[in-house]
């Protein structure tokens, strides 16, 4: 149900005047594309519909236990309009920014500064002279309320145990759709991969660890939840433990919780996780310094620096089919690298039956990336029309690339896996370099 959704969003973007005609103006034909392995049987046995660069989940389901637990706790808790107050947060959070950092903040009451000193300063006044002790005085009130009302108020986040209540019944559903959906795409790409331990910074309610659990739960022995919040680990610790007040033997084993992070650099994890956690760091320099450590704890998937003790270097795993700087990323329009998951929310009475997860997510993974196949990424739904298909793609060369697949130009396989592709998925072509020209 969610690609016919964002497929009728990117219809409504582009408005009844820009038909289909309108769409291959503006497009770029892929020219001679080879199919993954260059044979016309590549799909093998395998249906269209899950050719191999097929990575979305039609729509994820929590665990039965952790929705058994999740519905005890809303109904041990005393709090009135819950409803109101899940509405309130998520709200709150997605309109939330980063705090503006020191240096931008100074700039900007420089400018007012300057834009100000003349009415404040008397016309009559030579404009070089300095101002009075009362005019100082009067500008820099002036300045300060204008920041006040121009400027981000950012505060962090005080997770009580009410609070914490509220979190959980707003977010944890949609974060684990987030979250198993870029688990699933390690899964599938990398099936050898068997991590044995993991590490969730700024763990929350402990979405990450049910996550990892359904994908790696057969090999994880070991799976830090690190949060600075005591009351959201205590709660994390609750759903765990199915949702009662006294303790009981967790739901799956080898979880444990802490406030900081292991001090020793010797201590490393198979993969390491920071979902919905590092915006709410109060700087930049706290959030790089954050990652930094973070992937000095990395054994196998993050993303980072080099570091001397394992001097395997970082390559991006996904979304990214290339380690160039983002095509999204225009100063002057950029682009948020979005993607969709489709999930079953929790059964509160003020759920639909189905809702859709909005997130950009970073896979970023220790050494070379050899034998990666760079195949381009679909960054918008897909668009379907009569005998040929619309794509949009970020592609190896580091440009965004409009395409248009006909059956005719580029074959039956590849017309049917992009007509069957979705938002997100990589379509198992190769676009030869200089000679597409980029979207538009």
């Amino acid at each position: 149900m969610a690609a016919p959704a964002a497929a009728r969003r990117v219809w409504r973007f582009w408005g009844p005047r820009d038909g289909p005609s309108t769409l291959r103006a503006f497009s770029t034909i892929i020219p001679r594309v080879s199919q993954v392995d260059n044979s016309s049987d590549f799909l093998g046995n395998v249906p269209h519909r899950r050719h191999p660069g097929v990575l979305h989940l039609r729509s994820v389901r929590l665990p039965a236990e952790l929705v058994k637990a999740a519905q005890l706790l809303v109904e041990q808790s005393t709090m009135h309009g819950l409803k109101d107050q899940v509405v309130a947060l998520t709200n709150y959070l997605w309109s939330r920014k980063r705090p503006l950092e020191a240096s931008e903040l100074q700039r900007r009451g420089q400018q007012l500064e300057q834009q100000l000193r003349e009415k404040v300063q008397p016309h009559t006044a030579d404009a070089s002279s300095p101002l009075t002790d009362a005019e100082k005085e009067k500008l820099q009130r002036r300045v300060l309320n204008r920041l006040r009302k121009t400027t981000y108020h950012w505060e962090a986040l005080r997770y009580t145990d009410e609070l914490s209540l509220v979190y959980m019944a707003a977010r944890l559903d949609g974060g684990f759709a987030a979250v198993s959906r870029a688990f699933h795409e390690i899964q599938k790409r990398v099936p050898a991969f068997a991590p044995r331990t993991l590490l969730d910074f700024g763990s929350g309610t402990g979405s990450v660890s049910w996550a990892a659990h359904g994908a790696w739960g057969q090999t994880l022995r070991e799976y830090l939840c690190v949060d600075s919040s005591a009351p959201m680990l205590t709660l994390a610790e609750r759903l765990l433990q199915g949702g009662s007040e006294s303790p009981q033997t967790p739901l799956f084993p080898g979880v444990y919780f802490r406030q900081f992070l292991p001090v020793s650099p010797k201590v490393k994890f198979d993969v390491v996780v920071s979902a919905f956690s590092l915006n709410e760091l109060p700087s930049l320099a706290e959030r790089r310094e954050t990652i930094q450590t973070l992937w000095r704890k990395t054994d196998g998937f993050l993303g980072g620096d080099k570091v001397l003790h394992d001097p395997r270097e970082a390559h991006v795993f996904a979304p990214c089919p290339h380690h160039l700087p983002c095509p999204r990323l225009n100063p002057e329009r950029p682009l948020p690298c979005n993607y969709l998951q489709a999930y079953h929310p929790l059964p509160f009475h003020w759920n639909p039956a189905l809702k859709e997860e909005l997130f950009s997510f970073l896979i970023l993974r220790r050494g070379p990336g050899e034998g990666e196949e760079p195949w381009p990424r679909i960054t918008q739904a897909v668009l379907g029309c009569a005998r040929h298909v619309h794509c949009h793609l970020c592609c190896a060369d580091g440009s965004l690339q409009h395409a248009v697949i006909t059956a005719r130009r580029h074959g039956r396989d590849l017309y049917r896996c992009a007509r069957l592709s979705h938002w997100g998925d990589r379509l198992p072509v190769t676009m030869p370099p200089g000679e597409a020209d980029p979207e538009e």
